[in-house]
């Protein structure tokens, strides 16, 4: 499998010096190809208002370049968005889930209780951050957080239809149904965190934090004590060296890898 490492939404939050980006995977594989993550879409950039609330909108201040959408850039590189066979997503929230529709023909795989948040939310956060219009025409399919354990991380499970190289990692918390993704590449195993931490200085040792980051962090989160927990597991992970760990919205670790 050959993975890409696609940034599909520059933002810049205040305070946050150099912005963050929207992390996202191009797998290709022998069944197609396979997206982790969409960013924001030509839906986004052409009519920002319509799926970005006002405050998202003040807080992210998102560039919103076609050229930096997904499909775009699976353009960019001979492709067609009916190429795009899968796409997986670590979580529903607007800046993650944004070019869906740009691919239609794709099925969308997240856990069964994501998509359980966006379609019946609890209370004002969760219906903020799954705009209903993001979702239209699209075809889910969802996944149980159940399966065998992966470097100590457990309900570790691979998708059908896919290689079993790619594994869903369930990393719960930030949502009540977010996930990592794994992925075993030509130079090993990457896993895509997500938004289970938003700076590299968290998965590090001695772990550091960005104050802007660190209180987005505690107000996006859906259950405090597993997103935590998940940051200890993630920082003794990449502390082992034996997997490529990252997020989705840091740009230093994207440079790194692109």
């Amino acid at each position: 499998m050959k993975v890409h490492h696609l940034n599909c939404a520059t933002m810049r939050p205040p305070l946050v010096a150099g912005g963050i980006v929207a992390h996202c995977l191009l797998i290709e594989t022998d069944q197609g190809l396979t997206l982790v993550d969409t960013g924001f879409g030509t839906h986004e950039v052409s009519d920002p208002k319509a799926t970005i609330d006002p405050l998202s909108r003040a807080l992210l201040k998102p560039a919103l370049d076609i050229t930096e959408t997904a499909i775009s850039q699976v353009e960019q590189r001979g492709y067609t968005a009916d190429d795009v066979r899968h796409i997986l997503l670590t979580h529903l929230d607007l800046d993650h889930a944004g070019g869906l529709r740009d691919f239609p023909k794709a099925t969308v795989h997240v856990l069964d209780t994501e998509l359980e948040a966006a379609t019946n939310p609890k209370g004002t956060k969760e219906r903020a951050r799954y705009p209903k219009a993001q979702r239209e025409g699209v075809t889910f399919e969802t996944h149980r957080a159940e399966g065998e354990d992966w470097f100590g991380f457990e309900a570790v499970s691979a998708i059908p239809g896919l290689p079993e190289d790619v594994l869903m990692v369930p990393l719960i918390g930030h949502t009540r149904g977010h996930t990592g993704i794994a992925v075993k590449g030509d130079d090993g195993w990457l896993l895509h965190a997500g938004d289970a931490y938003f700076y590299r200085g968290e998965v590090e040792t001695p772990p550091s934090n960005i104050f802007a980051l660190k209180l987005t962090a505690k107000q996006t989160e859906t259950i405090r004590e597993q997103r935590l927990s998940n940051v200890e597991r993630l920082r003794e992970l990449k502390a082992q060296g034996e997997v490529e760990v990252f997020c989705a919205h840091d740009p230093v670790e994207l440079a790194r890898l692109a």
